[in-house]
């Protein structure tokens, strides 16, 4: 306790230790035992449940641990996942369709000249869920293609619309993993400017002008 009192506490030495001495009786003792007793009963319960969700999810470890190699998506979020749309995806026809049933593919946002809504289709509710979180710290990571993709969209398009466009890309480059039994390959911060580099150089001219050269 000497070791604890420090400053002002110093002088309060003797208070302290009746302090930590309490005032428990018998039926305190009583009430603390059966609360400590509901607690171990919770933790077995919860420990039953956990070993009988491991055996389930047996099958799926692979597409989980492939989806863990994502950057910005941690196991639990692989999982949530996986645990949504399952590792065959000989049920969706397409990439795209997984996107959309997440509810993380908008439409096209023009038709004949006019502007339509951009609003993402309700979808999977759970799958959307699991995958904006990814989205959302794909934005901090470094030299990445998810987190360049986000940068290069957040200075056109408001927040929501940008982690939507992450997400779905998310889910997109996930189907393909889990089809392919692949782990994830990192196309680098780069990869806009190497795909279109006569478009990229457009663009920076045109930043150059803007600013006076």
């Amino acid at each position: 306790m000497a070791e604890l009192s420090k400053g002002r506490l110093r002088n309060k030495r003797e208070e302290l230790s009746r302090a930590l001495e309490g005032r428990v009786k018998d039926h305190h003792r009583f009430l603390l035992t059966e609360l400590l007793s509901q607690i171990d009963g919770f933790e077995e319960t919860i420990a039953r449940f956990d070993t009988e969700i491991e055996e389930y999810c047996r099958p799926f470890d692979e597409a989980v641990a492939l989806l863990d190699t994502i950057p910005s998506v941690a196991r639990a979020t692989a999982e949530n996942i996986v645990a949504e749309i399952g590792n065959d995806m000989s049920r969706f026809p397409t990439a795209n369709h997984v996107a959309s049933w997440a509810g993380v593919a908008p439409g096209n946002n023009e038709s004949a000249g006019k502007k339509r809504s951009c609003r993402t289709r309700q979808g999977n509710k759970p799958l959307g869920v699991a995958s904006n979180p990814a989205a959302h710290a794909a934005a901090y990571t470094k030299d990445t293609y998810l987190s360049t993709q986000y940068h290069r969209l957040a200075g056109r398009r408001d927040k929501k619309s940008t982690l939507v466009a992450v997400a779905h890309s998310i889910l997109v480059i996930s189907y393909f993993m889990i089809k392919r039994h692949v782990p994830y390959c990192e196309l680098g911060s780069d990869y806009f400017g190497k795909r279109r580099p006569e478009t990229t150089a457009k663009r920076l001219v045109t930043r150059l002008v803007h600013i006076g050269y």
